[in-house]
């Protein structure tokens, strides 16, 4: 058997139960809860692939930058990157990476027309995934635009070998995507999850997605295994600790030390 990749990874955890869920996120403004299977959300990331590839022209090695917090949709970006060939080029809180395609909030949206990417698109975060409230007319608006393209994505294999990932949280290394997966192997075997679990990471509307660490462990670890990930905003003690028991999670990442919600049944990720 060959090296594997994110890909390979994600494909075999969808496969392992479709309508297991997979993501479940808490809107930082509005506190309200969604919650996605396997299958949606690769749904979600053929669709964003097919816009990579066939809307955006992307092609293997090109780079998008990802200018985007913790989110579902986030998740998806990356997934359909690493489906494409694309490198995912990430950055730290507040910045715009410089990439041949950037994709951005909509903080930042207007700051990604300035990098100089072929092509920018702006997502607006929604939790049910509605559209921006006021796009930049040189930009895409994500839920628009993919909802338009194909629910398979035939891609090609993608060479194992190849940068799946760079920049911040990554640093001047470029990381292959047999790295990656390699990685995302050990730390679930590291971490002493099971079929069992489901992975709590506790977020901040202002993180980079380098929460979810510099070989993005923190998701490819939880998909290696077929795991569920609960995206839940860092806030108010009683409030943490009630959506900790409510999502029965028993490994938790991203609480910050002496957190009094964190029971000491939760296995911590690190």
């Amino acid at each position: 058997m060959g090296a594997e990749t994110p890909v390979d990874l994600w494909r075999s955890a969808v496969a392992a139960d479709p309508a297991r869920p997979f993501v479940t996120a808490y809107d930082h403004d509005t506190g309200g809860r969604v919650e996605l299977s396997f299958a949606t959300v690769d749904n979600w990331v053929a669709k964003t692939a097919n816009m990579l590839v066939d809307g955006l022209g992307a092609e293997p090695g090109d780079r998008v930058a990802l200018a985007l917090p913790p989110h579902w949709q986030s998740l998806v970006w990356l997934l359909a990157c690493f489906s494409t060939g694309a490198v995912a080029v990430l950055g730290g809180p507040g910045e715009v990476p410089e990439g041949d395609i950037a994709v951005a909030d909509p903080a930042r949206v207007a700051a990604a027309l300035d990098t100089g990417a072929r092509e920018v698109v702006g997502t607006s975060l929604h939790p049910l995934g509605a559209p921006m409230a006021d796009c930049p007319p040189a930009a895409l608006d994500y839920t628009v635009e993919v909802r338009g393209y194909g629910d398979r994505f035939p891609g090609a294999a993608v060479d194992p070998d190849s940068p799946a990932l760079a920049g911040a949280p990554a640093g001047p290394e470029e990381r292959t995507g047999a790295q990656l997966a390699g990685t995302a192997r050990r730390r679930l075997a590291e971490w002493g999850l099971t079929s069992a679990d489901r992975v709590a990471m506790i977020t901040s509307a202002r993180d980079s997605l380098a929460v979810l660490g510099s070989d993005l462990s923190l998701l490819l670890g939880p998909v290696a295994g077929a795991l569920p990930l609960v995206l839940i905003p860092d806030g108010e003690s009683t409030t943490l600790q009630a959506r900790l028991g409510m999502e029965r999670a028993t490994a938790i990442a991203g609480a910050r030390p002496g957190t009094p919600a964190i029971a000491e049944s939760l296995k911590p990720l690190t």
